[in-house]
Order: structure tokens, then C-alpha cells, then sequence
């Protein structure tokens, strides 16, 4: 007969070493406003799913859209500039 154990001390006790360090954090607020504009774009795109697609619902669509690429650029644009003066991307 094989005795049944919990695996919780195995799965806990690496908790520590498995938090994101400062870098992956920095990284991730770098990229927060792209993430946001991400969401707003997806706002969009379901309010105009939910009726009749009209011309403000494609102005909405087409706004957010936008301000996606503006976002990925200036995040491109600072992950270069991160990247060439040996920070953290």
C-alpha cells in the first residue's frame, strides 16, 4: 500500500525564488500603457458588437486603434533606447 502525501511543502517552498524580480517589474509597468490601450481597444470592439455598427462605433474603434500603435511604438521606441544604453528591457 502506497501512503498518500500532500505535495504542499514542495509546491511552497520555492515561493521566494519565483517572484518577479525589480527588473521583470519595471518591465512590466514600461508596458502598462500599452496593455491599457489594449483594453480600451477591446471596449470598443464589444460595444460596437452589441448593436448596430454605426459611425461613431467605427470612429471609437478606429481612436483606439490608433492610440494601440502609438503605445507599441513608444514602447518599441523605449525598449530600443533601453537596449542600446545596456538597461533592463
Amino acid at each position: 500500500m502506497s501512503t498518500i502525501v500532500t505535495v504542499q511543502d514542495a509546491v511552497t517552498a520555492f515561493a521566494d525564488f519565483m517572484e518577479p524580480t525589480d527588473a521583470e517589474l519595471d518591465a512590466i509597468e514600461q508596458e502598462i500603457p500599452a496593455i491599457l490601450a489594449e483594453v480600451d481597444l477591446i471596449d470598443a470592439q464589444i460595444i460596437a458588437l452589441n448593436h448596430t455598427p454605426n459611425e461613431v462605433d467605427a470612429k471609437r474603434v478606429r481612436r483606439a486603434f490608433g492610440k494601440v500603435l502609438e503605445e507599441r511604438r513608444a514602447l518599441a521606441n523605449r525598449t530600443a533606447t533601453d537596449r542600446s544604453t545596456g538597461g533592463a528591457a
